[in-house]
C-alpha cells in the first residue's frame, strides 16, 4: 500500500509541474535561449524569461533556470529583484537557493536598495532589490542558473498577480561585474 502512494504522490508531483514562460516547454527538445551579457558586463534573468517548474504542493521549491553566456569572467555581485507591497517584510519563508554550475549561494533576502516608480512594478508594489552574495567565474562560456524560492510565481499566475494576495514575488536576478 505504501508504494501505491508513493507511485501517486511523484504522479501527482510531475502532473502540478507548469512553466513561467509559453515559449519554454519541459521537454528536451525545446531550444534553450541563452542569455549574454550586456556590455557592461551586467546579466538580467527576467523569471517571465526563464524555465519555470511550479510546485503546487510545496511552492518552496519552485524553480526558474536559465543559460547565459559570460564573455568577461571575473567575479559577480549577485542582485535578487522583487515586486513586494511591504519593503520592511519581504516575507520570504524559506531560504532563496541560487545556482550557477554547482557554486551554491542561500539568501534570505532584505531590502537592500528600494526603487520607486519602477518601470515593471506597478503601485501598490515597490521594487525592492537584495543583495546575495558573489560568484567568481574563471573562464568564459556558458552556464547554468538555477533560481528555487516560493516567491517564482508561473506566468499564468503573473498575469492576474495584482488581483491575488500576493504580497512579494521574484522578479529577476541581475549578476554585476565586481570591479577590482
Amino acid at each position: 500500500m505504501k508504494f501505491g502512494w508513493i507511485n501517486l504522490l511523484v504522479i501527482l508531483s510531475f502532473i502540478s509541474l507548469s512553466s513561467c514562460s509559453n515559449k519554454n516547454k519541459l521537454s528536451a527538445e525545446s531550444d534553450t535561449v541563452v542569455i549574454t551579457q550586456r556590455d557592461d558586463g551586467t546579466i538580467s534573468l527576467d523569471v517571465e524569461k526563464a524555465t519555470c517548474y511550479h510546485n503546487r504542493t510545496d511552492p518552496s521549491l519552485n524553480t526558474a533556470e536559465w543559460s547565459i553566456k559570460i564573455t568577461k569572467p571575473g567575479r559577480y555581485g549577485v542582485w535578487l529583484v522583487s515586486a513586494a507591497k511591504d519593503t520592511m517584510n519581504l516575507g520570504y519563508r524559506a531560504p532563496v537557493t541560487i545556482d550557477i554550475n554547482g557554486e551554491r549561494l542561500e539568501v534570505k533576502p532584505v531590502g537592500n536598495k528600494i526603487v520607486r516608480n519602477a518601470g515593471n512594478v506597478k503601485s501598490p508594489y515597490y521594487r525592492a532589490d537584495s543583495y546575495a552574495g558573489t560568484f567568481y567565474v574563471q573562464n568564459p562560456g556558458e552556464y547554468n542558473v538555477q533560481v528555487i524560492s516560493e516567491k517564482i510565481i508561473a506566468l499564468d499566475n503573473r498575469k492576474n498577480w495584482q488581483n491575488e494576495p500576493v504580497n512579494t514575488m521574484l522578479m529577476s536576478v541581475m549578476l554585476t561585474p565586481m570591479s577590482r
